[in-house]
């Protein structure tokens, strides 16, 4: 298993990035990675990534969610297996942290490399780097989700 650990600064309140965070149709907009995402349910969603070049897909479960503070979950079928959390930290009544904890099974030789020389931090800083520029370029979320999920 690979964990990667991964904080970005955004602009913008500690609810707006929690809530645009809760958007997860949205992804797509910044992560490179991700072709879709279909949310099922409150706490199910299914995703269809590329990664290397290859599709894949697989189904993830939020396992804790608490607005303004964090969202967890884990996968629980296809060809990724993956857990992690993004946790929401107010700064200031205008800026926020974002911080990403991964935890991933790299699949094959090209991911096994990928893992071992970094790539998938560089990957999520990126992704944290995008979801910078989108949710302050908006200046607002998209939408919202203030549910809470009991781990």
């Amino acid at each position: 298993m690979t964990e990667i650990i991964e904080s970005i600064d955004v602009d913008v309140p500690v609810r707006t990035a929690y809530n645009q965070w809760t958007q997860f149709e949205s992804f797509p907009h910044f992560l490179d990675e991700v072709t879709s995402i279909t949310q099922l349910d409150a706490t199910h969603t299914h995703w269809v990534v590329e990664i290397g070049g290859q599709k894949r897909e697989f189904d993830a479960e939020i396992t804790e969610q608490h607005p303004d503070e964090r969202v967890a979950w884990t996968t629980t079928g296809g060809e990724t297996k993956q857990a992690g959390v993004v946790t929401f930290h107010k700064l200031s009544d205008t800026t926020s942290r974002v911080t990403a904890q991964i935890t991933w099974e790299p699949q094959g030789v090209l991911e096994t490399a990928a893992s071992l020389v970094g790539l998938g931090g560089h990957a999520v800083k990126k992704d944290l780097a995008n979801f910078k520029k989108f949710i302050e370029s908006r200046g607002a979320e998209t939408g919202e989700w203030r549910g809470d999920v009991q781990a």
